[in-house]
């Protein structure tokens, strides 16, 4: 039977754009097949474990270091001890469009038949994405191997009635969260357990939502710095398709060709030197290298989105259980890292042409600090210093995570990724790269305001309107944090 319209099918690839809707209330459906796959590799799990001589990590056996000693022999009991010891998270609360999105692509995983969980596990956790519920999950813990089993254990308890999470909003005791949701709590056997935490699940789900805030944040810079060119009334010669050509790179050339698009119609002041500054002489070639990066992203992105991420795993056909590690996030930690230097440079970007627009020397002759009385007012010098401390805040979180391996549990993983500090680190890197957006963008508003040119270019004049519409000029002085945000809405998630 095919899913309801508007619904996420767990029968269906999982896309970026489900994890962004998995925030809010969204229905999950356990497609075509995945019942059967699912109850398929539960019988077969069934099968395997009443044969001594086979035995499975996690069912039979202890955890990590300790596999060589044998489980728990009550179900119930096995579920306890692999989420109980578990519970050593510390630090602020994830995101809860972060907790969800991760879950989300948990339950994916899980419903793709190779993990030997029971059906109900599948059922109860697409359930939990109709509500609001959301487990709060604490930030720290996660070496990214073995999956992000700590924080992954913590929304496991939760969903058993065990901690705490959210409903509406509001923090609670878990078992009272699922009650006001309606919810059941999940009943769980050792594998239903350590299939819910042994997987990249947060990983993934923070590297994919950092994905799509750069991306969106990168199409905005190429926007603003059209209209940026416009208000100075710039030579748009450095985007030559010859010139671009020549450069030799699909990422460039692809942001030029957009860039070019956006500046149609324009006519050039005629004041402005023979060569731009870098920041926008050289932005196509800066714009595109971050797009050649960010497909480089999507595709481990899109890997990760469609892989199987446990261990063991079961083939029923092949009557094999296997044991790998499918649970590493290496490749996720990279593209985070790759994301953390791209957003570095973008945010670098945006910062540089703000302060060019503030000074005299540069901007044309406009006032110093977009200032409409300046001294008397003082228009973007404080937007303008809060930029400064973005990109000090992006670069100190883009030091590469991935590479800072340690050893640990017994050197059973004596190499680990650390992916999850990498995703979380892009994801917020990906917040500020907004922020600094909003602030370019209230800038090229305030300069419109205050002397500069209207844009020659019917592309570039929309946008300069749209923002005109949302934003009142800075005139006299006012707090801006609420306009940069609107801004950053404006520009990133609308235009």
């Amino acid at each position: 039977m095919p899913a309801a319209e508007g619904s996420i099918d767990l029968s269906a690839p999982l896309r970026p754009a489900d994890l962004r809707r998995a925030a809010t209330p969204v229905p999950v459906v356990a497609g075509a097949g995945v019942h059967d796959r699912v109850q398929r590799g539960r019988d077969f799990l069934r099968d395997v474990l009443r044969e001594e001589e086979r035995p499975v990590y996690g069912a039979t056996t202890g955890f990590g270091a300790l596999v060589g000693f044998p489980g728990r022999e009550e179900e119930a009991d096995q579920c306890d001890n692999t989420l109980a010891h578990l519970g050593a998270g510390q630090g602020p609360e994830l995101a809860h469009e972060v907790s969800r999105a991760a879950l989300l692509v948990r339950v994916w995983s899980l419903a793709q038949g190779r993990s030997g969980v029971s059906a109900h596990v599948i059922d109860g956790l697409a359930a939990m994405f109709a509500t609001t519920f959301v487990p709060a999950i604490p930030r720290y813990g996660s070496v990214g191997a073995s999956g992000d089993l700590i924080p992954l254990a913590c929304a496991a308890q939760a969903l058993r009635g065990r901690g705490e999470a959210y409903v509406d909003g509001r923090r609670m005791p878990a078992a009272e969260a699922l009650s006001q949701a309606g919810l059941t709590p999940l009943t769980l056997d050792g594998r239903d357990a350590l299939a819910l935490v042994n997987g990249t699940s947060l990983t993934t789900a923070a590297t994919a939502l950092a994905l799509d805030g750069v991306r969106s944040s990168h199409r905005a810079m190429q926007a603003l710095t059209c209209l940026l060119v416009d208000l100075l009334g710039c030579d748009p010669g450095f985007l030559d398709p010859r010139l671009i050509a020549a450069y030799g790179h699909p990422g460039a050339a692809d942001v030029a060709d957009g860039m070019r698009k956006h500046l149609a119609g324009i006519v050039p002041a005629g004041t402005r030197a023979l060569q731009e500054p870098y920041s926008i002489r050289c932005s196509p070639q800066l714009l595109g290298a971050a797009e050649d990066a960010l497909r480089y992203v999507d595709g481990v992105v899109a890997a990760d989105l469609s892989g199987v991420s446990d261990n063991p795993l079961f083939f029923p056909d092949d009557d094999l259980v296997v044991h790998g590690g499918n649970f590493f996030g290496q490749p996720a930690a990279f593209a985070s890292d790759v994301l953390a230097m791209v957003t570095a440079q973008l945010g670098n970007l945006a910062e540089r042409q703000l302060d060019l627009l503030v000074d005299p020397a540069r901007n044309g002759g406009l006032p110093p600090m977009l200032a409409a009385g300046p001294g008397r007012q003082h228009g973007m010098q404080g937007v303008q210093l809060a930029t400064t401390a973005f990109v000090a805040e992006i670069r100190h979180a883009a030091l590469p995570v991935s590479m800072q391996s340690l050893p640990t549990n017994l050197h059973n993983q004596d190499v680990v990724p650390f992916g999850t500090q990498a995703a979380l680190r892009a994801h917020d890197g990906a917040a500020l790269l907004r922020l600094l957006c909003g602030s370019l963008a209230v800038g090229l508003r305030q300069a419109a305001h205050v002397g500069a040119r209207r844009p020659t270019a019917p592309g570039c004049a929309a946008l300069l309107d749209a923002l005109i519409e949302a934003i009142p000029p800075v005139d006299p002085d006012r707090p801006l944090e609420a306009d940069v945000r609107k801004a950053a809405e404006l520009v990133v998630d609308v235009w």
